[in-house]
């Protein structure tokens, strides 16, 4: 269902709506590595996050008959604001379900489309009932975050795009929450070249991919406590079986070592990244993954509280 053909179709699909976003490197942050390291700046993606790929591949690819009804999802943020940009890029009704203790800066990103909000309890029963409760009503169609092809197809288009910038890439580091990226960008690089090494990163209060991981069977999360707020969501039944095949190590980070990482790659890089993009440089520099030669991380997203940077006192 997944794989590099349909990622291609992705990426010809949206190249009218997302932006190719650049490839940074730095000399200090090679040092620490010991390795060149490539970061792919989805933060500067439109919508702050790699997310408006796959949110404007899923929507870009309904019939006219389904769309007209409009979209809906559920989403603690990044998602939730990519699919109310792609829905009214498309000229659609979009009804996005959010967590009561949502961002502020997620929550304005959403509201400036002039998508329906409808919020719900932060946990994934309730999200799930909201957005079940909309589609009976409307006759919605359902983007979910993570559990849908179209999707992971479209997350997969960054990776596909950063191999054709950097083809010599022999190490990937990637977020994972609900698999969606992770799935996508391992399919991707791995159709390129078999010998790319993929590692997924993922908070300590969080860890339900890396416990699914070693136990080969899809293990729930349960009471999320990270800083990360976009790798709260639980691995996704369509993304699992991809990670176990693809996917060749799930290694884990603190808050601490997170928010550390987070603050080196504003003052290295001038960008503004958020916790959940900081993982995968906090398990590089933490010496948590072994390379083996020039390393891509894909820096997800950077929609950041401004009047909340976990370094400043409140």
């Amino acid at each position: 269902m997944l794989d590099l053909t349909r990622i291609r179709e992705a990426q010809k699909r949206i190249a009218p709506f997302v932006r190719k976003t650049p490839v940074l490197q730095n000399k200090r942050l090679n040092e620490i590595a010991g390795q060149p390291v490539f970061f792919k700046c989805e933060n500067l993606q439109i919508g702050g996050a790699f997310k408006a790929r796959g949110a404007f591949n899923a929507i870009f690819s309904l019939s006219d008959r389904d769309a007209r009804h409009g979209v809906v999802t559920h989403s603690s943020g990044n998602h939730a604001g990519a699919v109310a940009l792609a829905a009214k890029e498309r000229e659609i009704p979009a009804f996005i379900v959010m967590p009561e203790n949502v961002a502020p800066p997620k929550l304005a990103q959403v509201r400036q489309t002039g998508a329906a909000i409808k919020f719900c309890e932060p946990t994934m029963e309730a999200r799930q009932a909201a957005a079940t409760e909309i589609i009976s009503e409307n006759g919605a169609t359902l983007i979910h975050p993570y559990n849908n092809y179209d999707v992971m197809a479209g997350q997969g288009t960054a990776a596909a795009e950063f191999l054709e910038e950097i083809p010599d890439l022999a190490h990937v580091l990637v977020p994972v929450s609900g698999g969606g990226l992770l799935s996508g960008t391992a399919t991707a690089a791995k159709g390129i070249s078999k010998l790319i090494r993929i590692t997924a990163v993922e908070p300590e209060g969080a860890a339900d991919t890396w416990e699914s991981f070693q136990k080969q069977k899809l293990m729930p999360l349960k009471d999320p406590q990270t800083i990360a707020d976009g790798l709260r969501a639980s691995l996704g039944e369509l993304p699992f079986p991809i990670v176990l095949e693809k996917v060749d190590e799930v290694v884990l980070v603190s808050d601490t070592e997170i928010v550390g990482a987070m603050r080196q790659l504003w003052e290295e890089l001038r960008v503004i990244v958020e916790p959940s993009a900081a993982v995968t440089w906090a398990a590089l520099r933490e010496g948590k993954v072994e390379l083996s030669g020039p390393t891509g991380i894909i820096l997800t997203g950077g929609n950041v509280d401004l009047d909340r940077l976990p370094w400043c006192s409140r």
